[in-house]
């Protein structure tokens, strides 16, 4: 098992293309060649995990925040970041980082930290934009049943919780081959007339390259004639938080202590109370206040985040109850998600979490 193995099984759930521009996801230190004997998952990444990767006998560390978060110009230990590097590359330990990327996918940080508050059904609360496309491709009625089954199979046709979607158009297609041609139908330099069906998918920009591959393959013509079509939908499951529900509504306090019993925070940080019940609630994972006007027009009841500023606990304005529950706190569940998501597709390899609190913020 190499690293590169474990990073396609991350990296086919939340594409390094999700992360947000500022970001810096991947392998950080190491060799994607390298065997992988065993994994130690976090949400930091610093020099006391590092050891503890060498003590658990684990060569790659998964880490929710990336240690090389901007470039580095030199690494002479003067900084906790460079110590960290250095360390990992003495003791041979790989470092890699699934940050944004898993953030923007609704079974990622967000979805996990709303699993554990006990909310359903979920639904993005600001989709990302220009991430959906749709290829039409003019195929033979006989061949069409054989070529749509190869477009969904390479992740085409999702819409929502549906899949295996497409709309089929019966038409004429006319071509001519040229010299040198090998036609699969009609003759050099005839033209000729046939019986096609315009199939169309729409489907994630992360796996245009699979699907035209596994179109092309799966398509009987020498030349396969196909447009692409840039969509200005939302793409339903990537984005910036989530909403959900609970299954029953909880008055205000109790829905505080809620919070604080499963993230194991001693202290929470609110905006004043507005008496009303909590049922509807928003939820992002990390520095999320970026979120509060989306949270507020969604109609939520409560917004639960962390990293808020002082005068944004001002902006809800009795509209929703804004909670702060500590950065770490609102993330610590990533890695059970990251552990558990390589254990159901790679059963036989060793996924250990760090028992390390990495928040570096204290309460007393």
């Amino acid at each position: 098992m190499t690293i590169a193995a474990i990073i396609d099984v991350l990296e086919k759930w939340a594409p390094p293309s999700l992360q947000e521009d500022y970001d810096n996801c991947g392998l950080q230190v190491g060799n994607r060649g390298t065997e992988a004997k065993a994994a130690l998952v976090c949400v930091d990444c610093n020099e006391a995990v590092v050891l503890e990767a060498e003590r658990e006998d684990c060569n790659l560390i998964l880490c929710h925040h990336p240690v090389i978060f901007k470039g580095l110009k030199r690494l002479t230990g003067a900084n906790a970041i460079e110590r960290t590097v250095e360390l990992a590359l003495r003791k041979n330990i790989a470092v890699y980082a699934i940050h944004t990327n898993l953030d923007n996918v609704i079974d990622g940080v967000n979805g996990e930290l709303a699993k554990r508050l006990g909310l359903k059904p979920l639904s993005v609360l600001e989709p990302k934009r220009d991430r959906l496309r749709k290829l039409a491709v003019f195929v033979p009625e006989a061949h069409a049943d054989a070529v749509r089954t190869a477009l969904f199979e390479a992740g085409a046709g999702q819409v929502g919780a549906y899949d295996q979607c497409s709309f089929n158009l019966v038409g004429s297609g006319t071509f001519r081959a040229g010299a040198g041609t090998d036609p699969f139908i009609g003759k050099v330099g005839e033209q000729h007339v046939e019986s096609e069906v315009r199939v169309e998918v729409r489907y994630a920009i992360e796996r245009e390259g699979a699907i035209l591959a596994a179109m092309k393959a799966a398509h009987p013509y020498e030349e396969v004639a196909y447009d692409l079509l840039v969509l200005a939908n939302a793409h339903p499951g990537i984005g910036a938080g989530l909403l959900g529900e609970l299954s029953e509504p909880m008055p205000e306090n109790a829905f505080l202590d809620h919070v604080k019993a499963v993230l194991g925070q001693p202290h929470l940080r609110h905006s004043t109370l507005t008496g009303k019940p909590i049922k509807k609630v928003a939820v992002c994972g990390g520095s999320g206040s970026f979120l509060l006007a989306k949270a507020r027009a969604s109609g939520a009841e409560a917004f639960v985040t962390a990293d808020v500023k002082y005068h944004q606990f001002q902006e809800p304005d009795n509209a929703l109850l804004l909670v702060d529950a500590g950065h770490w706190q609102t993330e610590r569940y990533t890695m059970d998600l990251i552990r558990d998501r390589l254990v159901r597709n790679i059963p036989t390899f060793a996924v250990r979490l760090s028992g390390l609190n990495t928040d570096p913020i204290h309460y007393r």
